[in-house]
């Protein structure tokens, strides 16, 4: 009797575990489904902000190729570059890039050159900086960010291309100027990387096209 009892709790504990552990992962993917759908429409969001929709016809947000570039885009890891095109033509190239000076650590950036080498705007995708003092360059608590639009790699000269302290046109921040000195370089240290590699960026296919390509040739 008691070896039958203790069997059924066996197998009823058994159940339960299994029970549990399938709602768990069930529970884990609709979360991550929504997670990346949110990223995703963020994502979006940030480009077409960017980027006018009525500036492009493709889809932007798969015309993404992945570039590499510790030196001037501040990672040794891959990061996408998304494309912008109207009626087949390039029109901007979005960049992904790191400023690593931050003063908190890594400042993640979205800078949007126009096809000419003018920049269209500028995001911070995410950063560790102080609250009330670094947070500054966050387009939601201050205009800031929106103060790189129009300029280029050679508008305004080198020696502009720093903030205001260090003799350059660019504003610092009451009690944090690494913050916005890291940014500036980041978004400069972008524009050359574009300068250099423009017609790379816009000639090479996508990722989703560059796989596909492989899986034929296999």
């Amino acid at each position: 009797m008691l070896l039958r009892h203790m069997l059924s709790t066996a197998i009823l504990l058994g159940l339960f575990a299994v029970l549990g552990t399938g709602l768990v992962a069930l529970t884990h993917h609709g979360t991550e489904a929504r997670i990346l759908e949110n990223e995703r429409n963020y994502l979006l969001r940030t480009l077409n902000a960017l980027v006018p929709p009525e500036a492009y016809d493709n889809p932007l947000y798969e015309d993404v190729i992945e570039v590499t570039n510790k030196e001037l885009l501040g990672s040794p890891k891959p990061l996408p570059l998304y494309r912008a095109r109207k009626d087949g033509k390039p029109v901007a190239a979005i960049l992904t890039a790191v400023a690593p000076d931050g003063y908190n650590g890594n400042i993640k950036l979205l800078v949007a050159v126009r096809y000419d080498g003018t920049i269209m705007g500028v995001r911070v995708l995410s950063h560790m900086e102080t609250p009330g003092l670094g947070d500054a360059i966050e387009a939601e608590k201050s205009d800031w960010i929106d103060g790189f639009r129009g300029y280029s790699l050679t508008n305004p000269d080198e020696l502009g291309w720093q903030v205001e302290k260090d003799g350059g046109i660019f504003d610092q921040f009451t009690g944090a100027t690494i913050t916005p000195r890291a940014v500036v370089k980041a978004v400069y240290n972008s524009l050359k990387y574009y300068e250099r590699y423009k017609e790379e960026i816009f000639a090479r296919p996508s990722i989703g096209n560059e796989r596909q390509r492989r899986n034929d040739s296999n």
